[in-house]
C-alpha cells in the first residue's frame, strides 16, 4: 500500500434516500474533498490505492463516497469492504443520513422520482422499509447520524462543515471583485452590483484622463474626497452585514462588480478598495478590472503607465 502517510482520508456517505445525500456531497466538494457518487462497496479499495488521487488545497488527499442500496446486491459487501480498508490502515469515518418516514414519502412525492427499492411496484412505504432493513448495520457502525427531518440545507451543511471543515469557515468563500464601466454593458455574473458613478470623477481632469485607477494620483483623487469618504464608510458596513450571512448560507463563490461609466477609474480604485478591506477581514480575495484593457487615449496607445499593468493585475477579458 506505500506510505500511510499518503493515504487518502475517506467519508463514508450512506443513508436513507431523500435524506440529503446529494446535498452532502455538495459540502464535500466545497470543502475540497473528491467526491465519487454510488460507488459500489467493493470498489472502495480499488479507488483509495488509486496514487493519481487528486490532492485537497491543503495538499491533503481527501475523498467522499456515497454508498447505498442504489448498489443493489452490491451493497451487502459494504461491511466487509470497510473491514479491509481497517486492516490496511486506512482512515475512514462513516455519514449517516436519516429522516423519519412520513418526511421521506413527503420528499419522494414532492420529487415525482421512484424509490430505488420500489422498481417491482412496491410502494414508497414498503421500499424505505426494505431500505431501512439493509441500512441496518451500517447505521449501527456510523461514525455520525444526522436526522435531517426538521434541517434546512443550509442547517445541513452547517453540522457537515462543524464536523469536517477545517480552518476559518470564511476561507471557503472564495470572492472575486472587479471593475467594469456600464457604457461596455452591464455584469451578468455578478451578485452584488454597486455604481459609483455619483463619485466626483477624474475623467475630466486632462492629466489623470489618460491615467487609471491603478495609479496613485487617481487614487488619491477618488479615496480623499468627501463623498466617497462618506460612501466606503456606509459600503464597509454593508459588507460586514452581508458577507458572515453569505458564510453561513454556505455559498462558496461570490462576485462583487464596481461600476463606473468607463470601468477606467473610479471602478477600479473602488474595487481595489474593496478587495483590500476584505482581505482584511479574512476572505480569499481576487481583484480584477474587467474593461480597463479598453480604455485608450486620444492617440490609440492603451491607458497606463506600465503598458504590462493590465494583465498582470488580472483584467478579465
Amino acid at each position: 500500500m506505500g506510505d500511510q502517510n499518503e493515504m487518502p482520508s475517506i467519508v463514508i456517505v450512506s443513508g436513507m434516500s431523500g435524506a440529503g445525500r446529494t446535498e452532502a456531497m455538495h459540502v464535500f466538494e466545497d470543502l475540497g474533498y473528491f467526491c465519487v457518487d454510488n460507488l459500489p462497496p467493493a470498489l472502495i479499495g480499488d479507488l483509495v490505492r488509486m496514487s493519481d488521487l487528486p490532492g485537497s488545497l491543503e495538499g491533503e488527499k481527501k475523498v467522499a463516497i456515497v454508498c447505498d442500496v442504489r448498489s443493489r446486491g452490491f451493497f451487502k459487501v459494504m461491511m466487509s469492504a470497510l473491514k479491509s480498508l481497517e486492516e490496511e490502515g486506512v482512515r475512514y469515518s462513516i455519514v449517516f443520513l436519516d429522516a423519519d418516514d412520513d418526511k421521506l414519502i413527503a420528499r419522494y412525492k414532492s420529487s415525482r422520482r421512484r424509490h430505488p427499492l420500489c422498481a417491482d411496484g412496491a410502494t414508497i412505504s414498503h421500499g424505505i422499509e426494505r431500505e431501512r432493513t439493509l441500512l441496518r448495520e451500517i447505521r449501527s457502525s456510523a461514525d455520525y447520524v444526522i436526522d435531517t427531518t426538521n434541517l434546512l440545507p443550509a442547517e445541513l451543511r452547517s453540522k457537515l462543515k462543524g464536523l469536517y471543515a477545517s480552518g476559518e469557515e470564511r476561507a471557503g468563500l472564495s470572492v472575486s471583485v472587479y471593475s467594469f464601466g456600464f457604457k461596455h454593458g452591464a455584469p451578468l455574473d455578478a451578485d452584488l452590483v454597486i455604481d459609483v458613478r455619483f463619485l466626483p470623477n477624474p475623467f475630466y481632469d486632462p492629466v489623470m484622463r489618460v491615467m487609471t485607477g491603478l495609479d496613485q494620483k487617481v487614487r488619491d483623487y477618488v479615496l480623499y474626497n468627501s463623498d466617497t469618504e462618506s460612501f466606503l464608510k456606509r459600503w464597509k458596513a454593508l459588507l460586514d452585514c452581508v458577507m458572515p450571512g453569505y458564510v453561513a448560507e454556505g455559498k462558496q463563490q461570490l462576485a462583487i462588480a464596481v461600476g463606473c461609466t468607463g470601468g477606467q477609474h473610479r471602478s477600479v480604485v473602488l474595487a481595489e478598495e474593496t478587495g483590500d478591506y476584505l482581505r482584511s477581514c479574512g476572505y480569499r480575495v481576487s481583484v480584477a478590472h474587467r474593461d480597463l484593457a479598453l480604455a485608450v487615449r486620444d492617440d490609440g496607445e492603451l491607458v497606463g503607465a506600465d503598458p504590462n499593468a493590465d494583465a498582470e493585475s488580472g483584467v478579465v477579458s
